[in-house]
């Protein structure tokens, strides 16, 4: 067993580093557009006017409530195929993209990532003391100005351990791009299988490339984390009188 697995290291190394680049590609861009989609959808939620908080809140239902396998056979063959039945459409240069099942694959992923940490950060948003939102306003700071100097810096404080597992699942839903044929990380190691009939070899090289993502990323994220909460490591210095005054 020991030589199948170094015979599939080597072999397929190529393989193997293609869907490691691939999914690393979605990870990143999935999670980067998420966030920044999240960040709109998680304000509307906590607004007090129940019409502003209807969108969003069926968004989230909708991508929270159904498996993301689904969503991307619903993306792909059902998006997918309503696009290819527009007139013309196949003569069209968008067509080179519109056929290519990484673009549904990523838009899923972007929508489902959005989705979750909305809801993360409308949690975080909630839970932000009201004394440091009230002390904003008297100091005569605009919704925008609170949200950007008080509300948000107190939320990624926390939220930032349950963003990371989010992140990291995001990771792990990035193999099921290889049921609309993406050939990620999990798809080389199906498409080695194929090819030399050594499950067990193929898919625990690819498992151990899995865990080194996720080792890095909780490397970088713990570091980042200390790094947002370096203002209560300063306040914890403070002498007792001071932290006492709510300084």
């Amino acid at each position: 067993m020991f030589e199948d697995f170094i015979y599939v290291l080597t072999k397929y190394d190529v393989w193997l580093w293609r869907g490691f680049l691939l999914t690393a590609q979605l990870l990143v861009i999935s999670v980067a557009f998420g966030t920044v989609l999240a960040i709109p959808l998680a304000v509307a939620r906590v607004s007090k006017k129940v019409w502003i908080q209807a969108v969003p809140f069926a968004f989230i239902y909708m991508f929270r409530g159904t498996p993301l396998i689904g969503q991307l056979f619903m993306m792909y063959y059902g998006v997918g195929q309503l696009v290819a039945n527009i007139d013309g459409i196949q003569d069209h240069w968008t067509w080179t993209y519109l056929r290519d099942p990484y673009w549904y694959c990523l838009l899923t992923f972007v929508l489902n990532t959005a989705a979750y940490v909305a809801e993360i950060m409308r949690g975080g948003i909630q839970n932000v003391p009201s004394g440091e939102i009230e002390a904003a306003r008297a100091c005569g700071m605009t919704p925008f100005t609170t949200y950007r100097r008080i509300i948000f810096p107190r939320m990624w404080q926390m939220i930032w351990p349950a963003y990371t597992n989010d992140v990291i699942f995001t990771l792990k839903a990035t193999s099921l791009a290889s049921t609309v044929t993406l050939i990620e990380l999990t798809g080389a190691a199906r498409k080695i299988v194929a090819r030399t009939a050594l499950p067990y070899e193929a898919f625990i090289s690819a498992g151990l490339i899995y865990l080194i993502i996720v080792y890095v990323l909780t490397l970088g994220f713990k570091m980042i984390e200390r790094y947002l909460r370096r203002s209560e490591k300063r306040k914890d210095k403070l002498p007792g009188k001071i932290k006492a005054m709510g300084v």
